[in-house]
């Protein structure tokens, strides 16, 4: 029997959450069993709620979502957050990922996509909105100067970056792919220097928003 994924719906506009949570309820693997016009108020219902995933509009005023994120990932670390908005912008979706969110997901999006990322998210995978995916694909392509910049990684390198995407550890990976975890961490060191990247999280971002490429070799 399929478990029941139970959702906290966040967005200061109320026509916003009232057509949500009436979509929603035509799901039956999906319940709604809350709803917040705050930051604060979210705060206060993800303690008392636990939801099984949180759909977190970005901008909102006194405090965005991505603030909201951090303060609740505080509590609450295992509650996968989606980032749900109408603004495409690559420094808020980095941002969004380094406050802990599992995902960028646009207020357009079609209702087949919508539940998709939410039973992603419930199984601890990044997701993003086709539109996010590729508005920062081409930012990466101009960066980068070419269509595949996975190009420059070993087949090993790429099987890590897949991983990443999923929100793996290193010790997670270590044991998918039967190889040491310092030699994981070697791994991860030649993707953020080949592919110009900060950190871990920039690489499971620029991780989940090439899969669907990786996936084609």
């Amino acid at each position: 029997m399929t478990e029941t994924i139970r959702i906290l719906i966040v967005d200061d506009h109320e026509l916003v959450r009232q057509g949500l949570v009436f979509f929603l309820s035509t799901q039956t693997e999906i319940q709604v069993v809350g709803q917040a016009g705050s930051g604060i108020e979210a705060i206060d219902l993800a303690a008392e709620l636990k939801p099984d995933v949180i759909l977190m509009d970005i901008v909102m005023p006194e405090m965005d979502g991505i603030e909201t994120c951090r303060r609740i990932k505080e509590n609450q670390p295992q509650i996968p957050i989606l980032a749900l908005t109408s603004y495409i912008d690559q420094s808020k979706v980095v941002d969004a990922l380094q406050a802990g969110m599992a995902g960028y997901i646009m207020k357009d999006i079609s209702s087949a996509e919508l539940v998709r990322a939410i039973k992603a998210a419930s199984k601890d995978e990044i997701y993003f909105s086709p539109a996010a995916s590729r508005k920062i694909a081409q930012n990466l392509k101009n960066e980068h100067g070419k269509d595949e910049p996975v190009s420059v990684l070993t087949e090993r390198e790429i099987d890590v970056l897949k991983l990443l995407s999923r929100g793996e550890n290193n010790q997670d990976i270590a044991e998918d792919l039967n190889i040491s975890s310092k030699t994981v961490k070697t791994h991860v060191s030649k993707i953020l220097q080949k592919l110009n990247l900060e950190n871990r999280t920039q690489a499971a971002l620029y991780a989940a928003i090439a899969s669907a490429n990786m996936n084609k070799k």
